[in-house]
C-alpha cells in the first residue's frame, strides 16, 4: 500500500480510515522537517535568550505566571504529561488511537509547535509498528484540547502508559522495546506540543461521520426497498419536483431513489386503478430528509477536514526568514468549531433514523402495511414474525434522541477559572459515535424487514438496483421461516453495513 505522506496539510476522511482502519503506512515529506527543525531552532534562540514564554519555561494554565529554572524544562515537560494523564472510561478503539497518533503527528508537522522532528517521527513510527497508546475515552473538556487523551497518547512516547501492541495490553515502554522503538525524553515545549490540541475529538468525530456518511447514503437503498415492498410510488421522486427546490443534497437523493427502482415490476403492477394517491411521508418525503442529512454530514466533513490540517496547540511558533520570529498565544486549541459540527451530525442522523424506523413500522403494522402479513410472519399469532425488531428500534431511537442532546451549549469552567469556557467536543464527538452505530442498526433492522416484505410480493420484481441490494441482505441473512432470535441477525447486518458489503447502494 502506498505511503500517507504527511505535511501538515487537510486530510480526507478516506485517509484517515485507511490508516486508522486498513493500516496504511505513513511518512513525513522532508520539506515538512525542515518547517518542524526552523520552529524549534526558535525556541531554542528564545531558551538561550532567557526570554519568558509561556509553556515554555512557565508553569500551565493558573499557574502560567510561575517561571521555571532552566534545569527544570524536561522535568517541566514529564510532568505535564503524567499529570494530564487522568482519563477514564473505556479506552478508545484501535482505530481511533491510530487515528489520533495520525493527526497529531500531521499537526506537528505544519511546523508552528516548536517540537524537534524526532517527536514527529517517532509518532509516525508508532504508527507503522502497530503500538496503540491506551487512551480512556473521557475526561475531555475540548478545551485546552484534549488534554487528558492526548496526554495518555504521549506517556507511551516517553515510555509509559499503556498500548496495545499485536492485539495484547502491555505496558507502554515494553511496547515500545517490543516494536524496536526508542522512548523519547521530552524537551523544552514537547510536552505542551503534545497535549494541546483537538485530535481526539477529531479522530473520533473524523472516523463517525465517515460511517454516517455511508449510513445517510444507504438509507437511500433501504427506503427504496420498504417503498417496493409497501407498493409505493416513485413519483414524488420526479426531478422537477427537486428542482424547484433545488438543495444539493436532496437532488441527489431523488436522482439515487430513481436509479434504485429502474425496472419495477412492482411498480407497473399497481400502476393503473390504484387507490392511493400519494404516499405516507417517511416514503414520499425520502429525498427531503435524506437529502438534508446528506447536506449536513457535507458541512460536518468539510469542518473535520479544515481541523486535520490546522495548527491547534498553543503558543504557536512563527519563525522568520532571519532566524527570528514570534510565538504567540492564542487559543486555537478550542474545540468550538467541532463540537458544534457533531450537535448537528448527531441531530441530524437521530432523525435519519426516526424516518427509518417509520418505515420499519409501516411493513410491520397490518393495519397500513398494504396487504403484507402481520408483522411479516408466515404465521401470524403462532409466530410474531419481526414485532421485537420495530420495538429495538424504537428503544435505539429514543437513546439517540437523548444523545443528540447538545453538548457544545454545556461549557463548566476549569483549572481555577483560567479556562473558563470550553467547548465539550469530545463528549459530541462520543454521543455522536453511539448515535452513529444505532442508525447502522436501524438501517439493517429495515433492510432486514423491507427484504422479507419483496419475497410476499412474489412472483414480481423490485427494481433492478433493489433487486441486488436484496440479494445482498440475503448473504447476510436469511428469510425468516419461523420464529428465531433475531439479535444476531440484526448485529450482523449493523457489521456488514459497517463494513461495506451495501456500498454499491452508497451511491
Amino acid at each position: 500500500m502506498e505511503s500517507l505522506v504527511l505535511d501538515g496539510q487537510a486530510l480526507t476522511l478516506s485517509e484517515i480510515e485507511s490508516v486508522a482502519l486498513n493500516s496504511r503506512p505513513v511518512e513525513v515529506a522532508p520539506a515538512a522537517l525542515k518547517r518542524v527543525t526552523a520552529s524549534r531552532e526558535l525556541i531554542e534562540g528564545i531558551l538561550a535568550a532567557g526570554q519568558t514564554v509561556y509553556g515554555v519555561n512557565t508553569g500551565f494554565g493558573k499557574l502560567s505566571d510561575v517561571r521555571i529554572a532552566a534545569g527544570s524544562l524536561a522535568q517541566l515537560q514529564t510532568n505535564l504529561v503524567r499529570s494530564h494523564a487522568g482519563g477514564v472510561g473505556q479506552p478508545l478503539s484501535e482505530g481511533e488511537s491510530r487515528a489520533m497518533l495520525l493527526l497529531r503527528a500531521n499537526v506537528l508537522a505544519k511546523g508552528f509547535s516548536g517540537c524537534r522532528r524526532e517527536l514527529v517521527e517517532l509518532l509516525v513510527a508508532l504508527l507503522n509498528a502497530g503500538v496503540h497508546p491506551v487512551i480512556p475515552e473521557k475526561g475531555s473538556v475540548g478545551a485546552s484540547g484534549d488534554l487528558a487523551p492526548l496526554a495518555h497518547l504521549a506517556l507511551v512516547a516517553i515510555g509509559e502508559g499503556e498500548a496495545f501492541f499485536k492485539g495484547e495490553r502491555v505496558d507502554g515502554g515494553e511496547a515500545l522495546r517490543r516494536a524496536g522503538l526508542q522512548p523519547l525524553e521530552l524537551a523544552a515545549k514537547e510536552g505542551l506540543a503534545l497535549l494541546n490540541g483537538t485530535q481526539a475529538m477529531t479522530a473520533v468525530g473524523a472516523l463517525a461521520v465517515a460511517r454516517g456518511l455511508r449510513v445517510a447514503r444507504l438509507a437511500d437503498a433501504a427506503g427504496a426497498m420498504a417503498l417496493e415492498a409497501l407498493m409505493g410510488t416513485p413519483s414524488a421522486f420526479d426531478a422537477r419536483i427537486h428542482e424547484a427546490r433545488p438543495h444539493a443534497g436532496q437532488i441527489a437523493a431523488a436522482a439515487h431513489l430513481l436509479h434504485l427502482l429502474e425496472g419495477s415490476e412492482i411498480r407497473e403492477a399497481h400502476r393503473e386503478h390504484d387507490s392511493r394517491v400519494q404516499d405516507a411521508y417517511c416514503l414520499r418525503c425520502m429525498p427531503q430528509v435524506h437529502g438534508a442529512v446528506r447536506n449536513v454530514l457535507g458541512h460536518v466533513q468539510q469542518v473535520l477536514e479544515i481541523e486535520t490540517g490546522s495548527a491547534t496547540d498553543n503558543p504557536l511558533v512563527f519563525p522568520d526568514a532571519t532566524g527570528g520570529g514570534d510565538v504567540i498565544s492564542g487559543g486555537n486549541f478550542h474545540g468550538a468549531p467541532l463540537a458544534y459540527a457533531f450537535d448537528y451530525a448527531a441531530i441530524a442522523l437521530t432523525d435519519l433514523a426516526g424516518i427509518a424506523e417509520r418505515r420499519i413500522d409501516r411493513l410491520l403494522n397490518p393495519d397500513i402495511n398494504e396487504g403484507l402479513p402481520a408483522f411479516l410472519s408466515a404465521d401470524p399469532g403462532l409466530s410474531s414474525g419481526f414485532m421485537i425488531a420495530q420495538i429495538v428500534a424504537a428503544a435505539l431511537i429514543n437513546e439517540c434522541q437523548v444523545l443528540s442532546h447538545p453538548s457544545s451549549t454545556g461549557s463548566i469552567p476549569t483549572d481555577g477559572g483560567k479556562e473558563d469556557h470550553v467547548s465539550m467536543g469530545m463528549t459530541g464527538a462520543i454521543k455522536l459515535r453511539q448515535i452513529v452505530e444505532h442508525a447502522e442498526r436501524i438501517v439493517g433492522i429495515e433492510l432486514m424487514c423491507a427484504a422479507q416484505g419483496l419475497e410476499f410480493r412474489r412472483p414480481l420484481k423490485s427494481g433492478r438496483e433493489v433487486e441486488l441490494a436484496y440479494k445482498a441482505v440475503r448473504t447476510v441473512v436469511t428469510r425468516l421461516e419461523q420464529d428465531r432470535a433475531l439479535s444476531t441477525d440484526i448485529d450482523a447486518l449493523a457489521g456488514a453495513v459497517r463494513a461495506g458489503t451495501f456500498d454499491a447502494w452508497c451511491e
